[in-house]
């Protein structure tokens, strides 16, 4: 096992581990934390009561976060033109097609988001087994395969991320940067919170969520009592 810093070692004695913090309690202790010597991000997991083996219990979609995650976002959209022009002038990165499978192809994956066009999927589908792992397959349900290029970048841009519940049920998220004041942070939250209550599938039985924790990059995790966070 690995064996913990002192620094985090003291960062836990600030923390009671078996209680569930009001959420603005929880907040500003989270911050209070992040004492590393970079601006850490702010992340949530929520541990859901779904079975992720069962197609009908998959919980995934997208989210646009009011104050963004502070974190820039490199973007690049395969197309051809004049979509490709569509996307720079939107605030891509990185546009094209030919030349990017080609750099793909050969291992280059330095980007956040890829995003395509309808029409190019064909190509981009070849690049499953690189693409897919990394989790930046364009996906229509995520509003990466998209006609509409435009909209598409600026949205993530300005903060639109993508969740997944992970094997063991759990979907965790970087949603601020500890730098934010906290008012943004708990906008971000519940945003995201609720967004999560929205997608619950039909199928699920039972308690839907389980606990909800935060905590910073470097920091340790906070519990939440989820009944103080506000349903929308």
């Amino acid at each position: 096992m690995k064996k913990k810093s002192k620094r985090f070692q003291e960062l836990i004695k600030k923390i009671e581990a078996s209680k569930s913090y009001e959420l603005k309690d929880a907040i500003t202790l989270v911050k209070s934390t992040a004492t590393a010597k970079f601006d850490e991000s702010f992340e949530i997991a929520i541990k859901l009561g779904v079975d992720p083996r069962k197609a009908d219990q998959m919980v995934r979609g997208t989210v646009s976060l009011p104050n963004g995650t502070g974190k820039t976002v490199r973007v690049l959209v395969l197309a051809k033109t004049p979509k490709d022009q569509e996307a720079l002038n939107a605030g891509a990165d990185y546009a094209g097609l030919d030349e990017y499978i080609e750099k793909i192809k050969t291992g280059w994956t330095d980007v956040d988001v890829i995003i395509a066009t309808p029409d190019v999927m064909g190509e981009v589908g070849k690049l499953g087994r690189i693409l897919g792992p990394r989790g930046l397959m364009p996906n229509p349900k995520v509003g990466t395969v998209t006609f509409d290029i435009d909209k598409a970048v600026k949205e993530v841009k300005a903060g639109k991320i993508e969740y997944r519940v992970d094997k063991s049920g759990n979907v965790h998220a970087a949603i601020g940067k500890c730098s934010f004041d906290e008012d943004k942070i708990l906008e971000n939250l519940i945003i995201f919170f609720n967004n999560i209550l929205k997608a619950k599938p039909s199928s699920a039985k039972g308690r839907y969520v389980k606990n909800v924790s935060i905590c910073s990059t470097m920091g340790p995790s906070v519990q939440i009592n989820e009944s103080t966070i506000p349903i929308e």
